[in-house]
């Protein structure tokens, strides 16, 4: 083979130098191996060797570095960084505590694997050895005990265990020390031979292994004789003042023995020898137990003795009277005692003295004084018995005597300074003088009393009360005020509130009244609306409202009512009207709504009467003439006819006065009048004859009531048939063609009203050749009838 071209040699260098320095190589952690040698179970003492080997494939990474860990129950125990794929780590010699599970975790760069986990067991524990200080101690004697496994390790849990020649053994101590031995301080109280020996246990997390017992070691036990013996003189049947002496002794006891004289864990006295001789007068409450007591090192033996001492006379009593005492007020002092055994002590020789302060005030059995306040202090009383063989000194229990300073009059207040009327508020009252406790009791209207009882200095009895609605209820309050039961209470009453906060009484419902009375008031007056209330504090605000025209006025008084005044009165200020009231309450009060009904002006009544009176007159007169009229329309209407025989027509007009003339005159004449003055006249060459008929108010005949036939029909055929008319001229004359005859007849209303509606009208008659013209317009009225006919027919 030939040699390589230098150029591929130096790419290839560049390429190992760049991986090399780059760290950009591949690889992976193939497998993780742990082995235990020799084997996983192992006795205690054998070396054992963990060995943990790792393999990692890689694309050429040279120094590769491994860094490995063992742990044991996931307790790191070893770690070591090597280029080589194998560690081992050394247990030598292996023992119980070794025991538990192992674990080998590589990590090559950021990458890290862990081995199956190994369990080592190790097999049996080293047996301990026991070391006394000593073999033969006293009874209750300490004495050290050391139990050591040296060779162990981990922590260890020693037991000390004693047993007899006869029986179970039984644990003595138990000690858990970290270490692998342990030393224990015994003290042995049966007396005689027994047997010390000791174990351990050690904790591991598989369990609790327990090692074989140590060797036994006999002990013998020995009695300490230092019981003392305890003597009282002259005898334990004793009276106080007597005088006795106590020995203690101790029989045979070892060096350094010391002897103890107690009663009530009191020492009387201590000495370090084997006797011991105390001296005292007893005392009424000496009465109890003696103890006498030997101590050696820490043995103690102890013997005890219980005396009597009977009392002569009693612990003086001390008593004041009065139990309250008041400032300026006379108390006594006594000092007093009960004799028990009178053939020892004489009463006419014992002595007095009573103390304040442990200072002499008196040396009698009475104290007497006026009460100051310099006079409170602790008293006592002594007693003495004095004779040639005792001296007896008694002294009292201390008696607190405190001189009581009055309660002044209490002061009532409200709190806050204003008290509202029916609302709740809270009420003070507080006496400026006097000792405390001060009781203070509250009475008030129908209300049960309150208590309060004020300990502190500069403290307010507060009273809450629910509400007063009567400044008349006010002045009934009383507050009592009292710090001693043989003084009657101050009282405070509730004329002080009156004086010393401000009142304030809510508005009573206002009423709403005017000026004039509401029945007199007329267009043009002028009104006062007035607001009153009955009571409430002042000032207080009227305000007055219109139910039509809302806000009127708003007025602030000082006093009970106010006024609001309306000026011309007109009709738009009728209506309903009320008043609000408040003041410092601030509760708002409105009153009833009144009704204002307004009266029409004077002037104008009368006119409408004048008015009235016309009218009614106009009715009247009305009434009057429609009653009238009808029977004079009746006596002065009549009838006209008018009948046409020829195609001539003639026309005749009369005036309505004549007409109304020939009405009035007689039948007779008022036809021949009538065409007296109208035919002469004509120039008509037709013969005209003239009938007039006359017959009195309703006597008429048939003929003379001619009606037209409605079955009749005018014939229009050229000039054969004409229209006859009856005019009124300004003349006051009528036409008359042809040959005419006249009937007057009067037709009263009641045959007229009956009349078939037909002849209302203008109505032709063929057989007759002419016309009847009847008045349809007033059909009640009287009519007038003419009746023409043509000769040549």
């Amino acid at each position: 083979m030939g040699s390589r071209p230098p150029g591929l040699l130096f790419l290839t260098s560049l390429l190992h130098i760049w991986h090399c320095a780059g760290g950009q190589g591949s690889y992976t952690i193939d497998t993780v191996r742990l082995t235990i040698e020799p084997r996983n179970t192992v006795q205690t003492g054998t070396a054992v060797r963990l060995r943990c080997q790792v393999s990692v494939s890689h694309s050429n990474i040279p120094n590769l570095i491994h860094s490995f860990q063992l742990t044991q129950d996931d307790v790191p125990i070893y770690t070591n960084n090597a280029t080589e794929d194998t560690v081992e780590y050394k247990i030598n010699p292996a023992r119980a505590a070794d025991s538990g599970n192992y674990e080998c975790r590589v990590s090559v760069k950021n990458k890290t694997k862990a081995s199956n986990s190994q369990k080592l067991d190790v097999k049996g524990l080293q047996t301990p050895t026991l070391h006394l200080t000593t073999l033969s101690p006293y009874e209750n004697e300490e004495f050290k005990a050391t139990c050591s496994a040296p060779e162990e390790k981990g922590p260890l849990i020693f037991q000390f265990y004693q047993s007899f020649r006869t029986g179970s053994p039984e644990v003595i101590k138990q000690l858990s020390q970290g270490g692998n031995s342990s030393t224990a301080t015994l003290r042995l109280s049966h007396i005689g031979d027994c047997i010390l020996y000791c174990d351990y246990e050690i904790r591991l997390v598989s369990g609790n292994q327990k090692s074989n017992s140590s060797k036994k070691v006999e002990l013998i036990v020995k009695a300490l004789h230092i019981t003392p013996v305890i003597n009282i003189l002259p005898s334990d049947n004793l009276s106080e003042g007597d005088i006795i002496e106590v020995v203690c002794r101790v029989v045979n006891p070892p060096s350094n023995t010391e002897v103890f004289l107690t009663k009530d864990k009191v020492i009387l006295k201590q000495v370090r020898a084997a006797a011991l001789s105390h001296k005292f007068t007893v005392r009424e409450d000496d009465s109890g137990e003696l103890v006498c007591k030997a101590e050696w090192g820490s043995v103690q033996k102890e013997t005890s003795k219980r005396i009597t001492v009977r009392s002569l006379f009693s612990k003086p009593q001390l008593t004041v009277a009065p139990t309250d005492v008041v400032e300026g007020d006379y108390f006594k002092l006594t000092c007093s005692v009960s004799i028990h055994d009178s053939s020892k002590i004489d009463n006419k020789t014992m002595q007095y003295s009573i103390f304040k302060d442990n200072a002499e005030v008196a040396n009698t059995t009475t104290y007497v004084t006026v009460a100051q306040l310099s006079a409170s202090g602790n008293y006592t009383c002594n007693a003495t018995s004095d004779s040639l063989t005792r001296t007896i000194v008694k002294e009292s229990q201390k008696h607190v005597v405190k001189v009581k300073v009055p309660v002044s009059e209490p002061v009532l207040s409200v709190v806050g300074g204003t008290l509202f009327l029916g609302k709740p508020f809270l009420l003070s009252c507080y006496s400026q003088r006097g000792t405390l406790p001060i009781k203070y009791t509250l009475y008030q209207p129908r209300i049960p009393s309150n208590i309060k009882v004020v300990s502190k200095r500069g403290e307010k009895a507060i009273f809450n009360l629910t509400s007063i609605t009567q400044i008349s209820d006010i002045k009934k309050i009383l507050c009592h005020a009292k710090n001693s039961q043989l003084k009657p209470p101050m009282v405070g009453t509730g004329e002080q509130l009156l004086k010393s906060s401000d009142i304030i009484e809510p508005v009573s419902k206002p009423h709403l009244t005017t000026e004039p009375r509401m029945e007199d008031i007329s267009e043009g007056y002028n009104i006062t609306l007035v607001c009153s209330v009955q009571r409430g504090s002042f000032p207080i605000n009227f305000t007055w409202y219109s139910e039509r025209k809302g806000y009127l006025d708003s007025k602030i008084s000082w006093k009970l009512k106010a006024s609001q005044s309306i000026s011309n009165v007109k009709g738009d200020h009728a209506g309903g009207y009320y008043c609000l009231c408040t003041n410092p309450a601030a509760e708002t009060e409105r009153s009833a709504t009144i009704i204002i009904g307004v009266k029409m002006a004077g002037w104008k009544k009368g006119l409408i009467a004048v008015f009235c009176l016309l009218f009614v007159m106009a009715i009247i007169l009305f009434l009057f003439y429609k009653k009238r009229l009808p029977k004079l329309k009746k006596r002065r209407t009549g009838t006209l006819s008018v009948k046409a025989a020829s195609t001539k027509v003639e026309r005749m007009s009369l005036t309505q006065a004549e007409v109304n003339e020939a009405a009035n005159a007689t039948p007779g004449m008022m036809g021949k009048s009538i065409w007296s003055e109208h035919v002469s006249g004509s120039e008509s060459d037709d013969n005209c004859s003239t009938n007039t008929l006359e017959k009195p108010e309703n006597q008429y005949s048939e003929d003379q009531l001619r009606q037209a036939d409605p079955s009749r029909v005018p014939v229009k055929q050229g000039t054969d048939t004409v229209h006859g008319e009856v005019r009124n001229s300004q003349q006051g004359a009528q036409e008359l063609a042809d040959a005419a005859s006249v009937e007057y007849a009067e037709l009263n209303h009641d045959t007229n009203h009956q009349s078939d509606p037909s002849d209302h009208g203008y109505h032709s008659d063929p057989s007759n050749h002419g016309y009847h013209i009847a008045n349809g317009d007033q059909p009640n009225d009287n009519s007038v009838s003419i009746n023409c006919a043509n000769d040549g027919e």
